[in-house]
């Protein structure tokens, strides 16, 4: 039943659309692996850095009444023993695996790229979008088409793997930044990261609820927010999409892939639906299938492309 679910993204086939997004399950690679048994076709690691990272005090999750709140602060075992951890895990899968990283400079971007080339890892996703690290580095370097380009540039000049861009929403303009990440050579997008940051207060104990103050938004209530972000850059570029933001259910998935995703990411809905999820949303993907008559997911049509999506940067 799920060979109608397959799809190639970059050369390589995957049994399903569904991807593990970063940060989502811990480390091990137990995590990985078992997100791949219950139906992920791709799964992604911790955004991992050059050194450990203890991350931020807790509480750093909370859950309101449409989404979750969370201010993880890139907890992570540092580039060494997180790649050690999906070496291990591609000794047990043949599930395709995208190591994702996180650095403040481009010559950190480029260490870490020379590290994953040692891996087993079979893409490399620069994490360019973290809105929970305000404290320490400022605004996310994908509000810059030009820090963009130049990491991507960089890292595409070392890197051995495909490289993924994952974008911010919390940019002006998601077609001057998407279209600079394709201009340096980046051979796939990944959108959004959470939005935000935002913030929730106990009127109880008249504080803050996350110990952090802020936290980036997931769930239900950002999926709005990713469609059109998914679609404008759809609209606009001519690499693949991973899309990600509020998937619950297979409906979700579906309004991702009309909008523009070849892959679709799906993270906070573990919480609600378990690990179980990506087999439940892989179940309702093939029942739209069979309720509108396609017999593969490559059938599914997508959205018109926007007419007026140009970039309207320099580079």
């Amino acid at each position: 039943m799920y060979n109608r679910l397959k799809t190639k993204f970059l050369g390589i086939e995957v049994k399903s659309p569904l991807v593990l997004p970063a940060g989502i399950m811990d480390m091990s690679f137990s995590g990985l692996d078992i997100s791949a048994r219950n139906g992920a076709g791709m799964v992604t690691s911790k955004s991992l850095t050059l050194e450990p990272r203890s991350g931020h005090k807790g509480p750093v999750i909370a859950e309101f009444e449409s989404g979750l709140l969370n201010s993880m602060g890139l907890c992570n075992p540092g580039i060494v023993d997180g790649l050690a951890e999906i070496d291990e895990f591609k000794e047990r899968s043949d599930t395709p695996v995208i190591v994702s990283v996180f650095a403040n400079n481009t010559q950190d971007f480029i260490k870490i790229t020379n590290r994953v080339n040692d891996s087993k890892a079979d893409f490399l996703e620069l994490n360019l979008s973290c809105p929970n690290v305000y404290d320490e580095f400022g605004i996310p370097l994908a509000a810059s088409k030009n820090k963009v380009y130049e990491i991507v540039n960089a890292v595409k000049r070392d890197s051995e793997l495909p490289v993924i861009a994952k974008l911010s929403p919390n940019v002006l303009n998601i077609i001057d930044i998407a279209t600079a990440a394709e201009k340096a050579g980046a051979d796939a997008l990944c959108l959004i990261n959470t939005v935000g940051p935002g913030m929730l207060i106990d009127i109880k104990m008249v504080k803050p609820v996350l110990f952090p103050k802020f936290g980036g938004l997931s769930g239900p209530c950002i999926k709005p927010v990713a469609l059109k972000l998914i679609y404008q850059t759809y609209s606009a570029v001519n690499i693949p999409i991973i899309g990600m933001g509020g998937v619950t259910d297979g409906e979700d998935a579906i309004e991702m892939i009309m909008a523009g995703a070849i892959l679709v990411g799906v993270g906070t809905a573990v919480y609600y639906r378990g690990i179980e999820v990506f087999n439940k949303i892989n179940k309702e993907i093939i029942q739209f299938m069979d309720e509108s008559g396609y017999s593969l997911l490559e059938e599914i049509p997508r959205l018109e492309k926007l007419e007026n999506a140009t970039q309207t940067s320099d580079l």
